[in-house]
């Protein structure tokens, strides 16, 4: 017995979902912090969006408007012990992810005296022979169970507590022979930190 195939469904009269309709709210609201339409459009096509049955009804809403812009990918800092070490201190820029090789000299990272907006740092520790200490400043926090603490182990001294508007740091990666410390200022560095402040 032979049947009839249906006829395809054209795309634009298939029924839109309420997930569907809220994309296009979004993306209409985002559009007009932007720029893009002034608050009489976006009322009106907030209207359409909330109403809108079909692809055909969703679809003009936001055709006029470029497609989402992907963000750029992470920039990434590499930081290398060698023999000798590597210490990152003072006033320096901090991109989105950092990766650290403590080597045989070892590695710091000292945040203390960065000015950083970023909401969040990936860094990725490899404590090597020499190991690798982080430093960060008072209110911010960092997230290390995804550090393996290998034979030089894994200290985490940072307090929990975290200030509005800074970074949480995520470290991954493994200890090494050198280990992995995360901790705030030292007594020492507070006051060197304020006697550089106060020049």
């Amino acid at each position: 017995m032979t049947g009839e195939l249906p006829e395809p469904v054209n795309r634009n009269e298939l029924r839109v979902s309420h997930a569907e309709r809220e994309a296009v709210v979004e993306r209409l609201s985002k559009a007009a912090a932007e720029g893009r339409l002034d608050l009489a459009e976006l009322d009106a096509r907030l209207d359409r969006a909330l109403t809108a049955r079909t692809y055909a009804d969703l679809a003009p809403l936001t055709a006029d408007l470029p497609s989402e812009v992907l963000p750029a990918p992470k920039q990434s800092l590499v930081v290398k012990g060698g023999l000798s070490g590597a210490t990152r201190d003072g006033y320096w820029q901090v991109p989105a992810k950092i990766v650290a090789y403590g080597g045989t000299g070892g590695v710091k990272l000292d945040f203390t005296q960065v000015d950083c907006h970023l909401p969040e740092i990936e860094l990725e520790v490899h404590g090597d022979t020499g190991g690798v200490t982080v430093v960060i400043p008072d209110g911010w926090v960092a997230e290390t169970s995804e550090v393996e603490p290998g034979l030089g182990g894994l200290k985490d001294k940072v307090t929990p507590a975290r200030l509005p508007g800074t970074p949480l740091i995520r470290v991954s990666g493994n200890g090494g022979l050198g280990g992995v410390v995360v901790r705030h200022p030292s007594n020492w560095e507070r006051r060197k930190l304020r006697r550089s402040q106060q020049r």
